[in-house]
């Protein structure tokens, strides 16, 4: 077998190990371990395993709905600015994106789905810097300042489900959601791309075996470590006052470009070589930027960019590393960007991006953050992009049907039928409701009311809520719950109204999106709510 190492060919198997490989090889069970190198080369040294350990990444293409455009009015398109309308809208040019949603399926989309030529056109993504969640203590809650008052946000389902998913299982979650976003991300780089991962002590070690597996051990560029004064003073260790950021390249040639940063000359002497500035504190001069950053604090208190968001970067941190590692106009991206720092100093420095996020109040501060970006650099007479707020729509459910491989047509319309009725049967269990045996309408019931669960991929509309008005005539049922993600607008009290005249109680309810977290369903955690909806009379 040419695959084989040298060492393979001058191992000789016993005819029991023959016997066990081959029933093993038949029954399509795993081959122990050893195996595992008298059979098959592997170039590689060393290895990161965890539990469940896959090379498989999502391949979901999802749909991105606009939310807003955001673009502050100017007042005159100027002739360095010709994409520009009377209004001050950016009408062409790549604009920048802020999504919100789970970040695996907002990279597989990107990377396979429509926005993938954006990106290209727009030179391709040159630079990616992320902050992972590496806090094993920490949670999506925190406290809000609204009009004098605070207020203590608790994270919703969806945010708890996602930390759940990266600690659940401890640092075999962690890894497992960094590996396959990392592997995701670097089929996103352009070849001269670089990307910045910051952690800390507590999983330093993992992440750098990780990159090293996904760019390779040959690719990384540089590990910095951002050293500073604020914190504890560590009493029963040495007190921890740095973190570390990895960087790799996609390949050899990706963009660095030079930093400088102040250095005190000590007071007995100059080289007359060099350049020397006096200040109060003494004579410094300017030097190339090592892989020692002490000269970047920690955010303070009163910080002018400080929005009292956990996790929050100082911006002179972000400002060296886009800097560096891309050039005006590149594209750059952070994939969890919490407040916005990567993107706010990105639009300073002239570059594009792209910013994702799974928690609501992580966007909205970004907006919120962008929007003073935008106010800024046009009091300051300086050029600037529109945003878009982007959203996955209906990603669940999209995940949830995806049918991969390469199947025939039928086979795929097969798999298809299945996984609608596992979603009905998803839905039920959800709902708990019990399932009914061969009804030709409805699906369940659920405390004597009949339940039907509606499209998966389309809105209720008005003649569904008349079918099932017309199924339950004809059974004499006069109560039924409709369980669907979207209704359409205007369809309620009108048909409710229309029900109740012919004798039925009618109840619409929202499936949640937690429905698809099994967890969830197992806890009794999921909450399907009534349809709410306002009538107002035109004055």
């Amino acid at each position: 077998m040419s695959s084989r190492p040298p060492f393979a060919d001058r191992y000789e198997f016993s005819e029991t190990e023959k016997r066990d490989l081959i029933k093993l090889i038949e029954a399509g069970k795993p081959l122990p371990e050893k195996y595992r190198f008298l059979l098959f080369a592997d170039k590689r040294e060393v290895e990161l395993t965890w539990s469940g350990k896959t090379r498989d990444v999502c391949t979901a293409i999802l749909p991105f709905q606009t939310l807003e455009h955001i673009d502050e009015p100017r007042k005159e398109a100027t002739a360095e600015d010709l994409l520009i309308d009377t209004t001050g809208r950016q009408l062409k040019g790549w604009t920048n994106k802020l999504i919100w949603g789970d970040n695996k399926l907002i990279l597989s989309s990107l990377k396979s789905g429509a926005l993938r030529r954006q990106i290209e056109d727009a030179g391709g993504l040159k630079l990616i810097y992320i902050d992972p969640p590496f806090d094993v203590g920490a949670d999506f809650s925190m406290d809000i300042e609204i009009g004098g008052e605070t207020f203590h946000k608790e994270a919703n389902l969806l945010e708890q489900i996602a930390y759940r998913d990266t600690w659940g299982r401890g640092a075999d979650s962690f890894i497992a959601m960094v590996y396959e976003r990392l592997m995701l991300m670097r089929d996103l780089m352009n070849n001269e791309g670089s990307i910045y991962v910051h952690c800390d002590w507590r999983v330093n070690s993992f992440i750098r075996l990780v990159m090293d597996e996904v760019f390779g051990r040959a690719r990384h560029r540089n590990e910095v470590v951002w050293c500073y004064k604020s914190g504890g003073a560590g009493s029963t260790v040495f007190a921890r006052k740095h973190d570390t950021i990895h960087c790799y390249g996609k390949t050899d040639s990706s963009i660095f470009n030079v930093q400088r940063e102040s250095y005190m000359k000590p007071w007995s002497g100059k080289n007359p070589a060099q350049t020397y500035y006096e200040d109060e504190f003494g004579s410094y001069t300017l030097v190339n930027t090592k892989d020692w950053w002490q000269d970047i604090g920690m955010l303070s208190t009163d910080a002018y960019e400080r929005v009292d968001y956990p996790t929050q970067k100082p911006e002179p941190l972000l400002e060296r590393i886009v800097s560096a590692g891309s050039n005006p106009g590149d594209l750059v991206a952070d994939f969890f960007c919490g407040s916005g720092t990567t993107a706010a100093v990105a639009e300073k420095l002239g570059r594009k991006w792209i910013a994702t996020d799974l928690g609501k109040f992580g966007i909205h501060t970004t907006r919120k953050r962008l929007i003073g970006v935008q106010r800024e650099l046009k009091a300051a007479g300086k050029p600037f992009r529109a945003f878009e707020v982007l959203n996955l729509g209906r990603y669940e459910r999209q995940a949830y049907l995806n049918v991969g491989g390469n199947l025939s047509d039928k086979k795929k319309e097969q798999a298809l039928a299945r996984k609608e009725r596992e979603f009905r049967e998803l839905i039920l269990r959800a709902y708990r409701a019990a399932p009914l045996e061969n009804e030709s309408f409805f699906h369940g019931q659920h405390s004597g009311r009949l339940v039907v669960v509606g499209p998966i991929n389309l809105p209720v509309g008005r003649l569904f809520i008349e079918e099932v008005i017309t199924e339950c005539r004809k059974r004499g049922a006069s109560r039924a719950d409709v369980l669907a993600f979207e209704f359409e607008m205007g369809l309620f009290p009108a048909v409710l109204e229309e029900a109740k005249r012919k004798g039925i109680d009618l109840a619409p309810k929202t499936i949640p999106p937690e429905v698809f977290d099994k967890r969830a369903v197992d806890k009794g955690q999921v909450r399907f709510a009534d349809v709410s909806y306002i009538e107002a009379t035109p004055r």
